[in-house]
């Protein structure tokens, strides 16, 4: 059993390492809409999930993908929202989304943006626990997006726990990571990071990735079980990303109760 002195170094470790990744993303932010940028392969994986999400909740809430707004009336919260990547496409299709992201420098810019493209998104510079003393987290949302945010975070079962509350009754929660595997290894963090210079080096920690079946273990302690699952693959010699069947270094589970 862990004395108080181990468990507040544990807590600090955490704390730490959680503040260092919020550090990192305020000096990526103002890149992230740039279509030419040096993060114009994180853009192209966007359009690659976007269209998975939108074709995910339109197969939950039985809507139809073709309609002119098939997202009408749907309460949307994207977790780690970042500079508003995945928010504004979704607002687009008529859904009412939120967005809350740790670092006030992503908001400012996603705020930014939202307002020169004409967007309606609520954005809020908190985290993701802040949102349940609020009223519009007390209201609950139909789906909650967690993509590409928990690999960066400590204590991943409070986050899901978190996120799992937030859902309301017959609603969905997406879940988008990296696999924890030899191959994500070579191709998120050796390749990716270090032979390509698609991201920074650094971006990732591999032993915060998480395997798809840990995932699905992780979620059913609240009541939810995955109705849906792709991969993603990225082709160098192409630069273009594409959505697999199976999980792959990147995947993306949606989940239901």
């Amino acid at each position: 059993m862990l004395d108080k002195s181990e468990k507040n170094y544990i807590a600090t470790r955490a704390s730490e390492h959680t503040k260092a990744e919020l550090e990192r993303f305020n000096a990526l932010a103002e890149e992230w809409w740039n279509p030419n940028g040096k993060f114009k392969s994180v853009l192209a994986f966007n359009a690659a999930r976007v269209d998975v999400i939108i074709a995910g909740i339109c197969e939950h809430f039985q809507r139809n993908k073709a309609a002119q707004l098939p997202l009408s009336g749907l309460r949307i919260l994207d977790v780690g929202c970042g500079a508003g990547l995945i928010c504004e496409p979704l607002a687009k299709l008529g859904a009412e989304v939120t967005g809350v992201d740790g670092s006030e420098m992503n908001i400012a810019v996603a705020r930014a943006h939202a307002e020169s493209s004409g967007a309606n998104i609520t954005y809020h510079h908190a985290l993701v626990e802040d949102l349940l003393a609020d009223n519009a987290g007390r209201q609950g949302f139909d789906v909650v997006l967690n993509t590409e945010v928990i690999e960066h975070v400590a204590n991943q079962n409070e986050l899901i726990a978190t996120c799992a509350n937030l859902v309301t009754s017959g609603g969905m929660l997406v879940m988008a990571t990296l696999d924890r595997s030899i191959k994500s290894f070579l191709v998120a963090i050796v390749g990716a990071e270090y032979v390509l210079n698609m991201l920074p080096r650094g971006t990732h920690d591999w032993r915060y990735f998480v395997k798809p079946s840990e995932m699905i273990d992780k979620l059913s302690v609240h009541g939810f079980k995955p109705f849906r699952q792709k991969g993603f693959a990225f082709n160098p010699l192409v630069q273009e990303w594409r959505v697999k069947a199976t999980p792959n270094v990147n995947y993306m589970q949606m989940f239901c109760r």
